[in-house]
């Protein structure tokens, strides 16, 4: 085999300002991986996070750690024994699924293990998805505006904090009467909203909550009714962490920053579905290439939150179509 040669870089991205419980942010910066061999070029991109510790400099510190394996022919599943989840690995683990693409001269979802994870007898190609449009937390008349001027879209993801959010989400159905309804805590509840909220939320038609407690201290699930399905995002990242979430969770919410790349995130799909969860698939803040890998997690995926390039200024060129 040919040799290879690493590039990675950090890029910055504007986005319209957008709030969850634990902060705003109107840019990003991402981590983009180029492999090249023989001429082929294999790319991946990734954005580290914050509140699991990670950074840019520490993202790009440790892909380099990996060069002379990742120069030298390193593998996907070689990268799964020796790199630790996370936006590091995913960077890489998508920039080795496109390079080989390019080198066996196929789409990525032509190789027989993304065939098997999601052709059957109907399908046989990757199908359009639906996403859910995300409106971030405001005031209930400016959530309501919102709303309004997207009430067209199929299914909207209401980010909620706490104190008001009952408020906020009869302004958002009264806008948006016949678009279906998710909604994302982000670990900003007690379990005193839980209660008070959950039979108002079923009321409003509301399909989903996702994560409403810390991930640290979500065992209260057990103790509490779900009449709406409860999805776990940062409760779980990959696998591994299957096994705490039965009878605290019904969906788990799968995105490849936290499992570490599409390898994984295909393992956790099969595994999740096979213990009896449905499954989401997420999205960090991210350009349309480090969307596009996802697209795999999707057709399998009951509810997709596939929508962050929606919000950049300027996307890459030739970006996702939505």
């Amino acid at each position: 085999m040919s040799s290879r040669k690493l590039n990675v870089r950090t890029e910055n991205w504007s986005e319209e300002p957008f709030a969850i419980a634990r902060g705003s942010t109107d840019n990003f910066d991402v981590v983009v991986v180029e492999l090249e061999q023989d001429d082929c070029r294999g790319w991946g991109e990734a954005t580290p996070t914050k509140h699991y510790h990670e950074s840019i400099s520490q993202t790009e510190m440790l892909i380099e750690d990996f060069r002379i394996q990742l120069e030298n022919g390193m593998t996907r599943a070689e990268l799964q024994q020796t790199m630790p989840k996370g936006a590091a690995r995913n960077a890489v683990d998508c920039a080795l699924w496109d390079l080989e693409a390019k080198l066996a001269g196929k789409r990525v979802w032509e190789f027989p293990e993304l065939l098997k994870h999601f052709a059957t007898g109907i399908q046989s190609v990757p199908e359009n998805v639906t996403t859910v449009y995300s409106l971030g937390i405001d005031t209930p008349e400016k959530m309501g505006d919102i709303a309004r001027k997207n009430a067209q879209r199929p299914i909207l993801k209401i980010k909620l904090t706490g104190d008001g959010d009952l408020e906020r989400l009869v302004a958002i159905k009264t806008n948006a009467p016949i678009s279906r309804l998710v909604i994302d805590a982000n670990e900003g509840w007690t379990p005193e909203h839980y209660q008070r909220f959950v039979p108002e939320f079923q009321k409003l038609g509301v399909e989903m909550i996702e994560q409403p407690f810390p991930a640290d201290n979500d065992s209260i699930l057990k103790t509490l009714g779900r009449p709406i399905p409860v999805c776990a995002d940062e409760s779980c990242h990959d696998t591994a962490d299957l096994a705490r979430l039965t009878g605290l969770y019904d969906i788990v919410n799968i995105k490849l920053d936290k499992t570490g790349g599409l390898t994984e995130a295909l393992r956790l799909q099969a595994e999740a579905e096979s213990k009896g969860f449905l499954t989401m698939v997420g999205c960090m803040s991210s350009t349309s290439l480090g969307i596009a890998p996802a697209f795999m997690i999707a057709q399998r995926a009951k509810i997709v939150d596939l929508d962050a390039p929606l919000y950049l200024y300027e996307d890459r060129p030739f970006p996702l179509k939505y």
